[in-house]
């Protein structure tokens, strides 16, 4: 069992262990670091006392030189938490516990924190330093570190996403689609489709496309990004039909990082449409934190680094293409002949890209976004908007719904129209027959 013990100048880790207590003084003893609830790690010179070699106690409890407490931060040695970085966590507003440290199956959190930081800097946690994590973001943080019940599903998944496919729990995008078109009712005439029977095959293919995207949004967490993007690539170009062909790792030349020769470079997606031109597309996995920054600037929000990030290489790749001008595209009309409509050519004119990222919508429902950062998210968006479309998963599905409603207003209009003619017509049979 810990506890924290704050005192004006410091912080003690107090410790008691559960059974024998000999293997904490055999290890300081022997100059050996002792990891104390799988969370801090401590040498000989930080113990402070512990209880007595000789003496039976009730009580033996060790107690650790933990952090040093200055300028309104309990400063932690980066070596205690098992970091490179030292962590500074403000005096004020939050209370030293355990699961500050330590989350679900023993996940060292500032450990975490350090990996995606990849800086020795300091990792600071509330306070007014300008570099510091706000107290309710780490909160927030510790609230979505997965527990174990999670985990295991975690690992189902993961088991599923890899060899699923060998068993009938997965299919493929398009078997299901398939299936789903062979429960309609249909019959098979000579006749020429109505628009009618045209319109019901686009609703029921967008309706589709929005269930699938939206059950796989609700597991989304268990994919890794290359899994996510291998599935939302199998219906990409049906949720995009002015698109003809999708390419994967496509190799583009870069004349200007390395002056002198050329080097490669790799598009992990591209998109050919109906007149050969070819267009980037950034598929990210659907964080709900992607978009938007936590930090204000101005009270302004600013675009988080995965979409920053995501624009950025975007328009490297745009800049790259554009300047490869015709020799890219013979590379490329012949690198990807066989993937191409036959006497296709790719043409590289003016291209474009799409960056798919992020939630602007809980799970839930409710709004991830406040109105203000709504805004500020569609400004960001129409500043790009002249070389890349910006979109969110959710997004993607309203724009889903709305192409399901105008469709399915224009079934109702047709059928309306139909429905008028046939009176028009038996109007126009009692009129013959009165004559007659």
């Amino acid at each position: 069992m810990i506890g924290f013990d704050v005192k004006q100048r410091s912080v003690v880790l107090k410790y008691e262990p559960e059974l024998d207590v000999g293997w904490v003084r055999t290890k300081l003893n022997t100059d050996r670091p002792v990891t104390i609830s799988r969370a801090f790690t401590f040498k000989k010179s930080d113990l402070i006392s512990g209880p007595s070699e000789t003496k039976e106690i009730d009580e033996p409890v060790f107690q650790f030189r933990l952090a040093a407490r200055r300028d309104g931060y309990f400063r932690i040695a980066g070596r205690i938490l098992g970091t490179a970085n030292d962590v500074l966590i403000a005096d004020q507003g939050i209370t030293l516990e355990r699961k500050l440290f330590v989350a679900e199956r023993n996940i060292r959190i500032f450990r975490r924190i350090a990996k995606v930081k990849q800086d020795d800097a300091e990792i600071v946690i509330g306070g007014d330093r300008e570099d510091s994590i706000p107290i309710e973001v780490f909160r927030e943080l510790l609230d979505r570190f997965p527990n174990s019940g999670e985990l295991d599903r975690y690992a189902s998944a993961r088991v599923e996403t890899i060899i699923g496919e060998f068993f009938d729990g997965m299919k493929s995008a398009r078997d299901n689609y398939e299936v789903y078109l062979s429960k309609r009712n249909s019959s098979v005439s000579d006749r020429p489709l109505e628009q009618g029977l045209l319109l019901q095959a686009e609703i029921d293919k967008f309706v589709y496309l929005r269930d699938t995207i939206s059950a796989w949004l609700e597991k989304a967490e268990t994919y890794s990004e290359r899994d996510w993007q291998r599935m939302i690539i199998k219906v990409i170009l049906l949720i995009f039909p002015k698109y003809v062909a999708l390419l994967e790792s496509v190799e583009i030349a870069d004349f200007y990082s390395s002056p002198g020769r050329t080097k490669k470079r790799y598009v992990d997606l591209c998109l050919v449409d109906a007149n050969g031109n070819i267009d980037v597309i950034e598929i990210k996995k659907p964080f709900d934190n992607a978009v938007l920054s936590k930090s204000l600037y101005r009270d302004n929000s600013l675009p988080a680094r995965e979409l920053s990030g995501s624009i950025m290489q975007a328009e490297k790749y745009i800049f790259h293409l554009s300047n490869w001008g015709v020799a890219g595209e013979r590379a490329l009309s012949k690198r990807y002949e066989a993937e191409l409509p036959t006497g296709m050519s790719i043409r590289i004119t003016n291209p474009k890209a799409m960056i798919i990222l992020g939630r602007d919508q809980l799970l839930s429902g409710q709004r991830a976004l406040s109105s203000s950062q709504m805004l500020d998210l569609e400004v960001i968006k129409r500043k790009y908007a002249n070389i890349m479309d910006i979109l969110t998963y959710d997004d993607l599905l309203r724009r889903l719904e709305n192409i399901i409603a105008s469709l399915s207003q224009r079934m109702t209009a047709n059928g309306s129209r139909r429905t008028s003619r046939s009176g028009r017509r038996k109007g126009r049979k009692g009129t013959d027959s009165d004559q007659r």
